[in-house]
C-alpha cells in the first residue's frame, strides 16, 4: 500500500483503512470531519488491469493518481477515496477474473457497497466514479435503493459496457453486470457527467448515447482519458 502511494503526498487528515467485506476486503482513505454531515465518495476506475501487451496483471492497484488528487483536494467535510475490490490490499478472495471480466459482477458490487454502508450509513451521499468506476456507482445506487444518494458524477465514466466493449472489439464481459440494464432506474437520479473529449478510451459518444439528459454532459475540450483534467478540477471537487 505504501509503495503504490509514494507518488502523490497524502493529506494528514485523511486516514487509511482497510474495510473487510462479505465480498473482498476494500482499501479507502477517509477525511471524516462531521460524521452528521453528507458524505462524497470517490470510486476509482480500473486500474492497472492489464499490462501493455494487453494481458490480464497480477495486480490491479492504479498507477495514475487523478481520482487520488480529486479526493484529496476535494474542500467538502466528510470525502472517501474508495479503492476497487484488489486494489492497494493483499487478499485471499482476489483473482485476475475480478479486475477482467468479472470487474462489474455481482460480488465486487456488493463489496462496494458494503463498504459505503459501513462508512456513511444512512448520511445522504454523493458518489464520484473515475471511468469502471462510474459503472460501481451506477450499479451501487440502482441495486442499493437503502443508501441515501443524492447525486452521482462520472468522470471519464464507463457508462455502457457493452457500447464500450464493442466499439473497441473487446471479448463481452460476460461476467460483469452492465447498468444499460437498469437505464431507466438509474436516469431518475441527479446526475452530472464530465467528458474529456480527447478520450479515446470511453469515447464522449458513449455517454452521449446513454444519459437520458445531454444537459448533464460538461465536456472537457483539453481532457484525454487521464490526463487533461486540471482545468475541470474545481468544478468536479464542487459538486
Amino acid at each position: 500500500m505504501l509503495c503504490a502511494c509514494k507518488s502523490i503526498e497524502i493529506p494528514p487528515q485523511y486516514a487509511y483503512d482497510e474495510i473487510q467485506t462479505s465480498t473482498f476486503k476494500i482499501a479507502v482513505w477517509k477525511k471524516i470531519t462531521d460524521p452528521s454531515m453528507p458524505y462524497k465518495i470517490y470510486i476509482e476506475g480500473d486500474g492497472s488491469a492489464f499490462t501493455p501487451s494487453g494481458r490480464v496483471s497480477s495486480d490491479p492497484t492504479p498507477n495514475g493518481t487523478l481520482v487520488r488528487k480529486l479526493a484529496f483536494g476535494d474542500p467538502h467535510l466528510n470525502v472517501i477515496y474508495m479503492a476497487r475490490a484488489c486494489q492497494y490490499v493483499q487478499d485471499r478472495a482476489c483473482k485476475p477474473v475480478y479486475w477482467s471480466t468479472a470487474r462489474f459482477s455481482p460480488e465486487t458490487i456488493q463489496a462496494a457497497y458494503e463498504t459505503i454502508q459501513k462508512i456513511a450509513a444512512d448520511k445522504p451521499l454523493t458518489l464520484v466514479g473515475f471511468s469502471g468506476g462510474a459503472q460501481i456507482a451506477g450499479l451501487i445506487a440502482v441495486k442499493y435503493p437503502d443508501l441515501d444518494i443524492r447525486k452521482l458524477v462520472t468522470v471519464a465514466g464507463n457508462l455502457d459496457v457493452r457500447a464500450w466493449t464493442d466499439h473497441h472489439k473487446l471479448p463481452p464481459l460476460d461476467l460483469s453486470d452492465d447498468l444499460r440494464n437498469y437505464a431507466a432506474a438509474y436516469a431518475r437520479f441527479p446526475q452530472v457527467h464530465y467528458i474529456g473529449l480527447k478520450d479515446d478510451n470511453i469515447v464522449a459518444s458513449i455517454s452521449e448515447n446513454f444519459v437520458a439528459n445531454p444537459q448533464t454532459l460538461k465536456k472537457i475540450k483539453s481532457a484525454s482519458h487521464t490526463r487533461g483534467w486540471e482545468s475541470a478540477f474545481q468544478q468536479i471537487q464542487a459538486e
